[in-house]
């Protein structure tokens, strides 16, 4: 049972018609003739005659990655992957068709078992693929595909390179995804989640069936919701009803057996078919969802059920997300997350003495440029584009002819999909917020007299204001802490993980997070910095490595020297402490008072803890005087650019002046050098080193972009490639945020 019976149904073939093979050249050259001006003599065809695509790429990773390939198990062959995507950028835009692909960038709180699941299934194909490789040392079946360990960053740079437009989500994926896709007037939607299909999106294709054939056409099955509802004999209104019915995130199965058992639904693979049907009859009972009231009670026999507000929870959130639905979102509550925000204690700031004695810090912090990085500018992005050329100058790919830095022109118009409230009954869609910002006053130095979580909006780059929404988490949280895995005894253990009594809740600068929050919004950033600036919480996914394994440590617990120190960087904890260490000197704290630290929760799996509740780690400082985020991110002078490198470098343990030699270690191969310099100091010998003469000879090797290398596989081959490669994305965006 779950919701996603209702698109297994939709897939089988005993719906008729319910998916048909399309060809979406085909389809794209239909609309254009359709939006052909009646003037045959007119060649220039009109403005806005191409066939709109959103493609939700949590759906179709393995066919955005390029088919089963078999080196997915050693950590990914990146040049394959850019060779198939350039060939489908070219096959579509010679078919005139217009593709936005959007990467799921939440961490929704009341989805966290639906996350705990998959990882569960990730562990369980993994242990297959190691188990496959070690006695058989062939490339495993593509049943076991599961994702490399850094595909996603992987495909978000390749794609921004071929010029497709690239997003990440902020609070509700599903939401976002089909609010875009009506909003900027897209054609389709290419998918394979139920929600969508309680959505009804103008057209519904298979993301998963996507191909690109030897003859150049892009296949894939359409999905005829017309024929769902035909078939069912049920209206739109009532699809709603029944996904909320089937269990989800907001109302658990578990909680509606009653209702199964009475129906007569029964829990099984083979039963999909039978259960819809068997709902879809009562659902043609009850009374429509305008009338929500004879609705709960038509269900559940009493208004008064405990299950009554999820259920029109669920309800209105499958009606929001369909075309009567939208922009009928209300504004929600928000007497619970003011007294949230009352109740986080205050981070420590600076005033103006302690401005005079700060020896970093030359100019006002609130006089920076904050409408981009300050590397960020255009001789340095075409001198990186000719360093990439030159280094893959013997690639069997063909090199791109240019860099796309205008990301997502249709949101420059100001306006931006955000779902404030993702668990309750009701949505606002936030548009351009007019008010005003912080004064400077309230803040010197990256630092804001407010906790994160009081930051409502900020002023966009050029006057636009964007809504962050950074408060939400937080607030959120409590709401649903039924549905997380950290409750009961969980938030019990939690509590008594904390390794700081001193903890304090940091500040964040309303520049950073607009900056970040863009980034974020235009896939140029990790997801990872955005929500442990908003929320000081992380999760880690399970990864391509065995639990029993005694050779290597965990790859989570090798990088959690790295985690932590960016982790002192993000949230100025160097500044923190030199503030408090001044108050202590003109007598404003007693000497006793130890100096504040910063905890944030890390969501890894171990046997001990299965994803049960979050880990507090505690921010490790860098051994030296490093300014704070808004002045490594915006500050434009010679010297802030030396420090913005030696914080990257240090982090790595790779903080040596040899290493920006370039006679040493070329530039295109920075990233690559710390990172194997990271691993090389561990305490514990991980890599060996002949192992590492290969990486570095590989390096070195004209044919660097052939894909035909790694075809003999082992177990240990799969660990090294993994947990080398495993930050190296998320590094290269670290990289250009700090340089």
């Amino acid at each position: 049972m779950g919701v996603g019976d209702l698109q297994t149904f939709l897939e089988s073939p005993s719906l008729e018609g319910g998916a048909v093979s399309v060809d979406l050249l085909k389809i794209a050259r239909n609309v254009t003739q359709r939006q052909q001006p009646h003037n045959t003599n007119r060649k220039i065809r009109p403005i806005g005659n191409k066939l709109k695509l959103i493609i939700d790429a949590e759906n179709c990773l393995d066919r955005l990655y390029g088919g089963y390939f078999s080196d997915w198990a050693c950590g990914g062959q990146w040049n394959r992957m850019v060779q198939f995507l350039s060939l489908l950028t070219r096959a579509i835009e010679r078919g005139n068709i217009e593709l936005a692909v959007v990467f799921n960038g939440t961490i929704e709180q009341c989805r966290m078992n639906e996350w705990v699941a998959e990882q569960a299934n990730i562990r369980q194909r993994v242990g297959m693929v190691l188990k496959h490789i070690n006695t058989k040392a062939t490339p495993p079946p593509k049943i076991w595909w599961a994702p490399p360990t850094c595909l996603r960053s992987a495909l978000r740079m390749a794609l921004r390179h071929l010029g497709v437009t690239v997003m990440c989500t902020m609070d509700d994926h599903h939401q976002e995804v089909i609010a875009y896709c009506r909003e900027y007037g897209f054609h389709g939607l290419l998918a394979d989640d139920a929600e969508y299909a309680a959505f009804d999106p103008p057209r519904y294709f298979s993301a998963e069936n996507l191909k690109l054939t030897y003859k150049g056409s892009v296949e894939t099955k359409e999905y005829m919701i017309s024929e769902l509802t035909k078939t069912l004999k049920v209206t739109q209104e009532q699809v709603c009803i029944m996904a909320a019915l089937l269990g989800n995130f907001l109302l658990p199965e578990s909680d509606l057996q009653d209702l199964y058992k009475k129906l007569g639904l029964t829990k099984g693979e083979n039963s999909a078919e039978s259960n819809i049907k068997k709902l879809a009859e009562y659902v043609g009972t009850l009374p429509s969802p305008s009338n929500m009231d004879a609705l709960v009670v038509a269900v559940f026999g009493i208004p008064e059920d405990k299950r009554a507000s999820k259920f029109r929870q669920s309800v209105q959130y499958y009606l929001n997300g369909t075309a009567s639905g939208f922009l009928k979102y209300c504004t929600p509550p928000t007497k619970s997350k003011k007294d949230k925000n009352k109740a986080q204690p205050q981070a420590p700031v600076s005033n103006e003495k302690d401005a005079a004695n700060n020896v970093n810090v030359k100019t006002d912090d609130h006089d920076l440029d904050t409408s981009g990085f300050a590397s960020e500018t255009t001789e340095q992005e075409q001198e990186t584009l000719q360093n990439y050329k030159q280094a893959t100058a013997h690639s069997v790919v063909t090199s791109f002819d240019g860099l796309d830095v205008n990301l997502l022109k249709n949101i420059n118009s100001g306006k931006f999909i955000s779902i404030n409230e993702p668990y309750s009954a009701v949505y606002k869609l936030s548009f351009i917020d007019d008010s005003p910002l912080s004064s400077d006053s309230s803040r010197f130095n990256g630092i804001s007299n407010g906790s994160v979580g009081s930051v409502k909006s900020i002023p966009g780059s050029s006057g636009q204001r964007v809504n962050l929404l950074v408060g939400n988490s937080s607030s959120n949280t409590s709401e649903n802490s039924k549905n997380s895995p950290n409750s009961g005894s969980g938030s019990q253990k939690a509590q008594k993980q904390s390794v700081s009594n001193n903890a304090v809740t940091p500040s964040v600068s309303p520049d950073v997070l607009r900056t970040a929050s863009l980034r974020h919004q235009k896939g140029l950033m990790a997801p990872t910095i955005l929500h442990v600036l908003s929320t000081q919480e992380v999760r880690l996914p399970c990864l391509m490595e065995d639990e029993g394994n005694r050779e290597f440590p965990p790859i989570h617990d090798i990088y959690g020297p790295l985690r932590k120190r960016v982790y002192a960087v993000l949230f100025n904890l160097h500044h923190l402490r030199y503030v408090h260490a001044k108050k202590k000197e003109s007598g404003e704290l007693p000497e006793n008072v130890p100096q504040p630290d910063i905890l944030v929760k890390e969501w890894i799996y171990s046997r001990s803890n299965p994803y049960q509740y979050a880990e507090e780690v505690k921010a490790e400082p860098l051994p030296w005087a490093v300014p704070t985020l808004q002045r490594l991110w915006f500050g434009p002078s010679v010297d802030d650019k030396r420090r913005r490198m030696r914080a990257l470098l240090s982090c790595l343990n790779s903080d040596t002046p040899l290493i920006l030699n370039t006679a040493y270690v070329p530039q295109h191969m920075l990233i690559m050098a710390c990172v194997l310099r990271y691993i090389m100091s561990q305490d514990r010998p991980i890599m060996r080193r002949h192992e590492l003469d290969a990486f570095l000879c590989h390096a070195f090797n004209p044919n660097l972009m052939n894909p035909q290398y790694l075809q003999e596989l082992t177990v240990r081959l799969s660990y090294v490639y993994i947990f080398t490669f495993h930050q190296v994305p998320t590094l290269q965006v670290f990289f250009t945020v700090l340089v």
